[in-house]
Protein backbone atom coordinates (compact mmCIF):
# COMPACT_ATOMS: atom_id res chain seq x y z
CA UNK A 1 0.00 0.00 0.00
CA UNK A 2 1.71 3.36 -0.79
CA UNK A 3 1.85 6.18 1.17
CA UNK A 4 -0.88 8.20 -0.25
CA UNK A 5 -3.42 5.23 0.50
CA UNK A 6 -2.49 4.98 4.36
CA UNK A 7 -3.25 8.51 4.81
CA UNK A 8 -6.81 8.25 3.19
CA UNK A 9 -7.29 5.39 4.94
CA UNK A 10 -10.57 5.61 7.24
CA UNK A 11 -10.04 4.33 10.64
CA UNK A 12 -12.04 1.59 12.20
CA UNK A 13 -13.93 3.73 13.94
CA UNK A 14 -15.04 5.93 10.59
CA UNK A 15 -15.66 3.07 8.73
CA UNK A 16 -18.16 1.80 11.23
CA UNK A 17 -20.01 5.47 11.29
CA UNK A 18 -20.35 5.02 7.38
CA UNK A 19 -21.51 1.49 6.90
CA UNK A 20 -24.29 2.57 9.79
CA UNK A 21 -25.20 5.75 8.04
CA UNK A 22 -25.56 3.87 4.94
CA UNK A 23 -27.35 0.98 6.57
CA UNK A 24 -29.82 3.60 7.92
CA UNK A 25 -30.57 5.27 4.53
CA UNK A 26 -31.46 1.84 3.17
CA UNK A 27 -33.81 1.05 5.83
CA UNK A 28 -36.74 1.81 4.38
CA UNK A 29 -36.26 -0.60 1.24
CA UNK A 30 -39.34 -2.54 0.36
CA UNK A 31 -39.06 -6.55 0.23
CA UNK A 32 -39.30 -6.48 -3.35
CA UNK A 33 -36.17 -3.76 -3.60
CA UNK A 34 -34.34 -6.03 -1.13
CA UNK A 35 -34.94 -9.06 -3.16
CA UNK A 36 -33.29 -7.52 -6.23
CA UNK A 37 -29.18 -7.52 -5.15
CA UNK A 38 -28.34 -5.72 -7.91
CA UNK A 39 -30.51 -2.47 -7.20
CA UNK A 40 -29.46 -3.12 -3.79
CA UNK A 41 -25.92 -2.72 -4.54
CA UNK A 42 -26.02 0.31 -6.45
CA UNK A 43 -28.61 2.32 -3.32
CA UNK A 44 -25.65 0.83 -0.89
CA UNK A 45 -22.99 2.54 -3.40
CA UNK A 46 -24.35 5.95 -3.38
CA UNK A 47 -25.08 5.73 0.72
CA UNK A 48 -21.98 4.54 1.04
CA UNK A 49 -20.91 7.65 -0.91
CA UNK A 50 -22.99 10.05 0.85
CA UNK A 51 -22.13 8.87 4.18
CA UNK A 52 -18.47 9.37 3.06
CA UNK A 53 -19.06 12.94 2.39
CA UNK A 54 -21.32 13.89 5.39
CA UNK A 55 -17.98 12.58 6.91
CA UNK A 56 -15.94 15.14 5.23
CA UNK A 57 -12.18 14.16 5.93
CA UNK A 58 -10.18 12.04 2.95
CA UNK A 59 -11.44 10.10 0.29
CA UNK A 60 -10.76 6.04 0.96
CA UNK A 61 -9.47 4.34 -1.99
CA UNK A 62 -11.85 2.07 -3.77
CA UNK A 63 -11.15 -1.26 -2.12
CA UNK A 64 -12.10 0.42 1.18
CA UNK A 65 -15.20 1.82 -0.40
CA UNK A 66 -16.06 -1.39 -1.73
CA UNK A 67 -15.37 -3.40 1.90
CA UNK A 68 -18.10 -0.75 3.49
CA UNK A 69 -20.71 -0.85 0.50
CA UNK A 70 -20.15 -5.13 0.93
CA UNK A 71 -20.60 -4.78 4.72
CA UNK A 72 -24.12 -2.38 3.98
CA UNK A 73 -25.79 -4.78 1.29
CA UNK A 74 -24.59 -7.63 4.05
CA UNK A 75 -26.45 -5.80 6.45
CA UNK A 76 -29.48 -4.29 4.52
CA UNK A 77 -30.10 -7.88 3.14
CA UNK A 78 -30.25 -9.33 6.62
CA UNK A 79 -27.97 -11.85 7.14
CA UNK A 80 -24.70 -9.62 7.76
CA UNK A 81 -22.03 -11.82 8.27
CA UNK A 82 -23.30 -14.26 7.12
CA UNK A 83 -24.04 -13.05 3.61
CA UNK A 84 -20.42 -13.83 2.45
CA UNK A 85 -20.54 -17.60 3.48
CA UNK A 86 -23.43 -18.36 0.78
CA UNK A 87 -23.79 -18.30 -2.86
CA UNK A 88 -23.00 -16.19 -4.92
CA UNK A 89 -19.94 -14.66 -2.82
CA UNK A 90 -19.19 -18.53 -1.61
CA UNK A 91 -19.71 -21.80 -3.14
CA UNK A 92 -17.65 -23.92 -1.46
CA UNK A 93 -18.87 -25.00 1.89
CA UNK A 94 -22.14 -27.69 2.85
CA UNK A 95 -21.99 -26.69 6.35
CA UNK A 96 -21.83 -23.22 8.64
CA UNK A 97 -22.25 -23.37 12.51
CA UNK A 98 -22.16 -20.72 14.93
CA UNK A 99 -21.55 -21.66 18.56
CA UNK A 100 -22.30 -20.50 21.43
CA UNK A 101 -19.31 -18.55 22.00
CA UNK A 102 -19.73 -16.97 19.08
CA UNK A 103 -16.89 -18.64 16.80
CA UNK A 104 -17.98 -19.64 13.19
CA UNK A 105 -17.12 -22.88 11.86
CA UNK A 106 -17.31 -24.31 8.13
CA UNK A 107 -17.06 -27.85 6.49
CA UNK A 108 -16.67 -27.73 2.55
CA UNK A 109 -17.86 -29.93 0.22
CA UNK A 110 -15.35 -32.08 0.30
CA UNK A 111 -14.41 -32.36 3.80
CA UNK A 112 -15.31 -34.58 6.62
CA UNK A 113 -13.78 -31.98 9.54
CA UNK A 114 -15.38 -29.06 10.43
CA UNK A 115 -12.46 -25.42 10.55
CA UNK A 116 -13.31 -22.67 11.98
CA UNK A 117 -13.23 -19.35 10.38
CA UNK A 118 -10.54 -17.36 12.48
CA UNK A 119 -11.02 -13.99 10.37
CA UNK A 120 -14.62 -14.09 11.83
CA UNK A 121 -15.73 -12.50 14.95
CA UNK A 122 -19.19 -11.50 14.91
CA UNK A 123 -21.08 -9.55 17.60
CA UNK A 124 -23.63 -11.34 19.49
CA UNK A 125 -25.54 -8.18 17.94
CA UNK A 126 -25.19 -9.36 14.87
CA UNK A 127 -25.40 -12.95 15.22
CA UNK A 128 -29.41 -12.07 16.79
CA UNK A 129 -29.78 -9.60 13.75
CA UNK A 130 -28.64 -12.57 11.30
CA UNK A 131 -31.07 -15.03 13.22
CA UNK A 132 -33.69 -12.47 13.16
CA UNK A 133 -33.75 -12.33 9.56
CA UNK A 134 -33.33 -16.17 9.12
CA UNK A 135 -37.13 -16.24 10.69
CA UNK A 136 -38.65 -13.47 9.93
CA UNK A 137 -40.27 -14.83 6.66
CA UNK A 138 -41.55 -17.57 8.33
CA UNK A 139 -43.27 -15.72 11.05
CA UNK A 140 -40.97 -17.00 13.93
CA UNK A 141 -38.83 -16.06 16.03
CA UNK A 142 -36.28 -17.57 19.33
CA UNK A 143 -36.81 -16.83 22.62
CA UNK A 144 -36.88 -17.79 26.02
CA UNK A 145 -40.65 -19.51 25.39
CA UNK A 146 -39.39 -20.81 21.92
CA UNK A 147 -35.51 -21.84 22.37
CA UNK A 148 -35.53 -24.61 19.47
CA UNK A 149 -36.51 -22.87 15.96
CA UNK A 150 -36.06 -24.56 12.53
CA UNK A 151 -36.71 -22.74 9.61
CA UNK A 152 -35.53 -23.05 5.74
CA UNK A 153 -33.88 -20.60 3.17
CA UNK A 154 -35.42 -20.76 -0.04
CA UNK A 155 -34.03 -21.45 -3.49
CA UNK A 156 -32.64 -18.54 -5.69
CA UNK A 157 -31.60 -19.20 -8.81
CA UNK A 158 -30.42 -16.18 -10.17
CA UNK A 159 -28.49 -16.51 -7.40
CA UNK A 160 -27.49 -19.96 -7.48
CA UNK A 161 -28.66 -20.48 -4.41
CA UNK A 162 -29.74 -24.18 -3.26
CA UNK A 163 -31.72 -23.06 -0.18
CA UNK A 164 -30.83 -24.53 3.59
CA UNK A 165 -32.19 -25.83 6.34
CA UNK A 166 -31.14 -23.83 9.45
CA UNK A 167 -31.57 -25.14 13.24
CA UNK A 168 -31.69 -21.98 16.02
CA UNK A 169 -30.76 -22.58 19.63
CA UNK A 170 -31.37 -20.01 22.45
CA UNK A 171 -28.64 -19.17 24.68
CA UNK A 172 -31.02 -20.66 27.59
CA UNK A 173 -30.74 -24.18 25.98
CA UNK A 174 -27.57 -23.63 24.42
CA UNK A 175 -25.66 -21.62 27.10
CA UNK A 176 -21.60 -21.18 26.72
CA UNK A 177 -21.67 -17.25 25.74
CA UNK A 178 -24.76 -15.61 25.16
CA UNK A 179 -24.77 -16.29 21.19
CA UNK A 180 -27.76 -18.26 19.73
CA UNK A 181 -26.44 -21.26 18.19
CA UNK A 182 -26.57 -21.54 14.58
CA UNK A 183 -26.44 -24.67 12.44
CA UNK A 184 -26.61 -24.23 8.96
CA UNK A 185 -26.99 -27.26 6.24
CA UNK A 186 -26.31 -25.75 2.44
CA UNK A 187 -28.01 -27.37 -0.44
CA UNK A 188 -26.50 -27.46 -3.88
CA UNK A 189 -28.27 -24.84 -6.41
CA UNK A 190 -28.56 -27.49 -9.11
CA UNK A 191 -29.56 -31.22 -9.85
CA UNK A 192 -26.23 -33.34 -9.02
CA UNK A 193 -25.24 -35.34 -11.98
CA UNK A 194 -23.64 -38.83 -11.84
CA UNK A 195 -20.37 -37.03 -13.69
CA UNK A 196 -20.09 -34.88 -9.97
CA UNK A 197 -20.14 -38.29 -7.81
CA UNK A 198 -17.54 -39.81 -10.34
CA UNK A 199 -15.51 -37.14 -10.10
CA UNK A 200 -15.57 -36.62 -6.74
CA UNK A 201 -14.64 -40.64 -6.49
CA UNK A 202 -17.68 -42.16 -4.46
CA UNK A 203 -18.05 -44.63 -7.68
CA UNK A 204 -16.38 -45.45 -10.73
CA UNK A 205 -17.58 -44.66 -13.88
CA UNK A 206 -18.45 -48.32 -14.66
CA UNK A 207 -20.85 -48.94 -11.18
CA UNK A 208 -22.26 -45.73 -11.28
CA UNK A 209 -23.27 -46.71 -14.50
CA UNK A 210 -24.63 -50.09 -13.75
CA UNK A 211 -26.64 -48.29 -10.78
CA UNK A 212 -28.11 -45.83 -13.36
CA UNK A 213 -29.60 -48.79 -15.11
CA UNK A 214 -31.02 -50.82 -12.25
CA UNK A 215 -32.63 -47.29 -11.43
CA UNK A 216 -33.95 -47.07 -14.62
CA UNK A 217 -35.11 -50.85 -14.85
CA UNK A 218 -37.52 -49.26 -11.80
CA UNK A 219 -35.65 -51.15 -9.12
CA UNK A 220 -36.38 -49.32 -5.49
CA UNK A 221 -33.38 -48.01 -4.04
CA UNK A 222 -32.35 -47.03 -0.65
CA UNK A 223 -29.37 -44.99 -0.23
CA UNK A 224 -28.09 -45.08 3.50
CA UNK A 225 -24.87 -43.33 5.70
CA UNK A 226 -23.98 -41.83 8.39
CA UNK A 227 -24.64 -37.64 8.84
CA UNK A 228 -23.00 -35.67 6.17
CA UNK A 229 -21.94 -38.78 4.37
CA UNK A 230 -23.67 -37.53 1.01
CA UNK A 231 -27.13 -39.43 1.16
CA UNK A 232 -29.08 -36.99 -0.50
CA UNK A 233 -26.07 -35.58 -2.97
CA UNK A 234 -26.23 -39.43 -4.14
CA UNK A 235 -29.68 -39.74 -4.31
CA UNK A 236 -29.53 -36.55 -6.62
CA UNK A 237 -27.14 -38.29 -8.85
CA UNK A 238 -29.79 -41.53 -8.74
CA UNK A 239 -32.30 -39.60 -10.08
CA UNK A 240 -30.81 -39.43 -13.49
CA UNK A 241 -31.24 -42.77 -13.90
CA UNK A 242 -35.43 -42.23 -13.95
CA UNK A 243 -36.56 -41.94 -17.58
CA UNK A 244 -36.71 -38.29 -18.40
CA UNK A 245 -40.58 -38.85 -20.03
CA UNK A 246 -41.49 -39.96 -16.11
CA UNK A 247 -44.16 -38.96 -14.02
CA UNK A 248 -41.97 -38.41 -10.64
CA UNK A 249 -43.52 -37.14 -7.02
CA UNK A 250 -41.44 -35.62 -4.28
CA UNK A 251 -41.63 -35.68 -0.74
CA UNK A 252 -38.90 -33.72 1.26
CA UNK A 253 -38.53 -31.77 4.80
CA UNK A 254 -37.03 -29.68 3.15
CA UNK A 255 -36.79 -29.57 -0.40
CA UNK A 256 -33.41 -29.82 -1.61
CA UNK A 257 -33.35 -32.29 -4.74
CA UNK A 258 -33.56 -30.74 -7.85
CA UNK A 259 -34.27 -32.80 -11.21
CA UNK A 260 -33.71 -32.33 -14.95
CA UNK A 261 -37.40 -33.93 -15.27
CA UNK A 262 -40.11 -31.35 -16.70
CA UNK A 263 -42.99 -33.81 -14.93
CA UNK A 264 -42.21 -33.15 -11.19
CA UNK A 265 -44.46 -32.10 -8.18
CA UNK A 266 -42.78 -31.56 -4.88
CA UNK A 267 -44.49 -32.19 -1.68
CA UNK A 268 -42.79 -30.53 1.72
CA UNK A 269 -43.51 -31.22 5.10
CA UNK A 270 -43.93 -28.34 7.45
CA UNK A 271 -44.26 -27.70 11.47
CA UNK A 272 -47.25 -27.30 13.22
CA UNK A 273 -47.41 -22.83 12.47
CA UNK A 274 -46.80 -21.71 16.42
CA UNK A 275 -49.96 -20.94 18.31
CA UNK A 276 -52.43 -22.41 15.97
CA UNK A 277 -54.45 -25.38 15.77
CA UNK A 278 -53.79 -26.41 11.91
CA UNK A 279 -51.66 -29.80 12.39
CA UNK A 280 -48.11 -30.57 11.17
CA UNK A 281 -47.91 -31.50 7.70
CA UNK A 282 -45.80 -34.56 7.61
CA UNK A 283 -43.73 -36.98 5.45
CA UNK A 284 -45.94 -40.14 5.82
CA UNK A 285 -49.15 -37.28 4.84
CA UNK A 286 -46.74 -36.34 1.69
CA UNK A 287 -46.28 -40.32 0.62
CA UNK A 288 -50.24 -40.43 1.00
CA UNK A 289 -50.92 -37.94 -0.92
CA UNK A 290 -48.45 -38.24 -3.63
CA UNK A 291 -50.20 -41.69 -4.24
CA UNK A 292 -53.17 -39.79 -5.54
CA UNK A 293 -50.57 -38.10 -8.09
CA UNK A 294 -50.06 -40.52 -10.46
CA UNK A 295 -46.51 -40.79 -9.85
CA UNK A 296 -44.43 -43.37 -11.65
CA UNK A 297 -41.38 -42.58 -9.41
CA UNK A 298 -42.21 -41.76 -5.81
CA UNK A 299 -38.43 -39.78 -4.14
CA UNK A 300 -38.81 -39.55 -0.51
CA UNK A 301 -35.65 -37.22 0.45
CA UNK A 302 -35.46 -38.83 4.32
CA UNK A 303 -37.38 -41.60 5.62
CA UNK A 304 -37.17 -40.53 9.75
CA UNK A 305 -39.87 -41.64 11.32
CA UNK A 306 -41.58 -45.03 11.92
CA UNK A 307 -44.74 -43.74 10.44
CA UNK A 308 -42.99 -42.60 7.07
CA UNK A 309 -41.21 -45.61 6.72
CA UNK A 310 -44.76 -47.69 6.89
CA UNK A 311 -46.33 -45.13 4.27
CA UNK A 312 -43.51 -45.56 2.18
CA UNK A 313 -42.99 -49.70 1.99
CA UNK A 314 -46.49 -49.30 1.62
CA UNK A 315 -46.34 -47.60 -1.57
CA UNK A 316 -43.09 -48.88 -2.65
CA UNK A 317 -45.16 -52.83 -2.42
CA UNK A 318 -48.13 -51.58 -4.67
CA UNK A 319 -45.63 -51.49 -7.80
CA UNK A 320 -44.39 -47.56 -7.33
CA UNK A 321 -40.41 -47.55 -8.64
CA UNK A 322 -39.44 -45.08 -6.05
CA UNK A 323 -35.32 -43.95 -4.32
CA UNK A 324 -34.97 -42.89 -0.47
CA UNK A 325 -32.43 -42.28 1.93
CA UNK A 326 -32.02 -43.77 5.44
CA UNK A 327 -29.40 -43.01 8.23
CA UNK A 328 -27.87 -46.20 9.12
CA UNK A 329 -24.10 -47.72 9.20
CA UNK A 330 -24.58 -50.50 6.98
CA UNK A 331 -27.49 -53.00 5.53
CA UNK A 332 -27.83 -54.64 8.53
CA UNK A 333 -28.09 -51.57 10.69
CA UNK A 334 -30.50 -50.03 8.27
CA UNK A 335 -33.07 -53.44 8.42
CA UNK A 336 -32.60 -52.91 12.64
CA UNK A 337 -33.56 -49.37 13.02
CA UNK A 338 -36.44 -49.80 10.74
CA UNK A 339 -37.88 -52.57 13.21
CA UNK A 340 -37.22 -50.24 15.75
CA UNK A 341 -38.88 -46.70 14.76
CA UNK A 342 -41.79 -48.81 12.72
CA UNK A 343 -42.51 -49.94 15.95
CA UNK A 344 -42.01 -47.38 18.20
CA UNK A 345 -43.59 -44.60 15.90
CA UNK A 346 -46.32 -46.88 13.98
CA UNK A 347 -47.02 -50.04 16.53
CA UNK A 348 -45.62 -52.55 13.66
CA UNK A 349 -44.27 -55.47 15.16
CA UNK A 350 -40.49 -56.27 13.86
CA UNK A 351 -41.06 -58.94 11.97
CA UNK A 352 -43.67 -57.44 10.01
CA UNK A 353 -40.71 -54.44 9.09
CA UNK A 354 -38.60 -57.13 8.33
CA UNK A 355 -41.01 -58.51 6.06
CA UNK A 356 -42.25 -55.40 4.40
CA UNK A 357 -38.20 -54.13 3.82
CA UNK A 358 -37.45 -57.10 1.90
CA UNK A 359 -40.39 -56.67 -0.34
CA UNK A 360 -40.46 -52.83 -0.93
CA UNK A 361 -36.70 -52.39 -0.92
CA UNK A 362 -34.57 -53.77 -3.97
CA UNK A 363 -31.06 -52.52 -3.52
CA UNK A 364 -29.18 -51.18 -0.45
CA UNK A 365 -26.33 -48.16 -1.76
CA UNK A 366 -24.30 -46.80 1.42
CA UNK A 367 -21.82 -43.88 1.25
CA UNK A 368 -19.55 -42.75 4.19
CA UNK A 369 -16.50 -41.36 4.95
CA UNK A 370 -13.26 -42.69 4.84
CA UNK A 371 -9.73 -40.91 5.29
CA UNK A 372 -11.53 -37.77 5.47
CA UNK A 373 -12.94 -38.48 2.20
CA UNK A 374 -16.77 -39.76 1.27
CA UNK A 375 -16.64 -42.83 -0.47
CA UNK A 376 -19.33 -45.75 -1.22
CA UNK A 377 -18.86 -48.66 0.87
CA UNK A 378 -21.33 -50.94 -0.85
CA UNK A 379 -24.38 -52.03 -2.77
CA UNK A 380 -26.61 -54.81 -1.93
CA UNK A 381 -29.64 -56.63 -3.35
CA UNK A 382 -32.28 -57.59 -0.80
CA UNK A 383 -33.26 -60.98 -1.59
CA UNK A 384 -36.23 -61.78 0.34
CA UNK A 385 -36.44 -63.25 3.49
CA UNK A 386 -34.14 -66.08 5.34
CA UNK A 387 -35.53 -69.24 7.12
CA UNK A 388 -34.90 -67.63 10.21
CA UNK A 389 -37.15 -64.28 9.28
CA UNK A 390 -34.07 -62.35 8.81
CA UNK A 391 -33.31 -59.94 5.15
CA UNK A 392 -31.24 -61.63 2.89
CA UNK A 393 -28.49 -59.11 1.61
CA UNK A 394 -26.83 -60.46 -1.18
CA UNK A 395 -23.48 -57.87 -1.48
CA UNK A 396 -22.94 -56.47 -5.28
CA UNK A 397 -20.67 -54.63 -4.85
CA UNK A 398 -18.04 -54.03 -2.27
CA UNK A 399 -14.85 -51.56 -2.77
CA UNK A 400 -12.08 -53.18 -4.98
CA UNK A 401 -14.44 -54.74 -7.16
CA UNK A 402 -14.19 -53.79 -10.77
CA UNK A 403 -17.88 -54.20 -11.43
CA UNK A 404 -21.52 -54.39 -9.89
CA UNK A 405 -22.77 -57.76 -10.02
CA UNK A 406 -26.07 -57.71 -11.89
CA UNK A 407 -29.49 -57.98 -9.70
CA UNK A 408 -31.54 -60.72 -10.02
CA UNK A 409 -34.85 -58.80 -9.80
CA UNK A 410 -36.42 -57.75 -12.23
CA UNK A 411 -39.24 -54.94 -12.73
CA UNK A 412 -39.58 -53.39 -16.10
Amino acid sequence: MSWGAVQNSLTPEQVTAVVEAASKELSSLSLGELRNRAEVGRRADSAVRNGLRALGGPTPDNSQIQGMINRVVARVGGLGFLDALFPPHCTEYTDVLVNADGAVWTRRKTAMAFARLEYLAPTREEVWRAVEALLAPEGRACSEATPSVDTKLPRDRELGFGGARVKVLHPCIAPGGGYPTLAIRLFEPLPVTPAQVVNWGVFTPAIMAALLEAVGRRLRVMVIGGTGTGKTTLLSALCHGVPLDARVVKVEDPEEIWLPHSNVTTLEARPAPPGSTVPAYEVKHGVDDALRLAPSHLIVGEVRKGDAALSLFRAMMSDHAGLTTFHADGPEHAVHRIGIIMNSDANVRAEAAKGMFAEAIDLVVQVGWREGRRVALGAWEVGGLTAGGNVRLEPLWLPGDAELKPPSRRRE
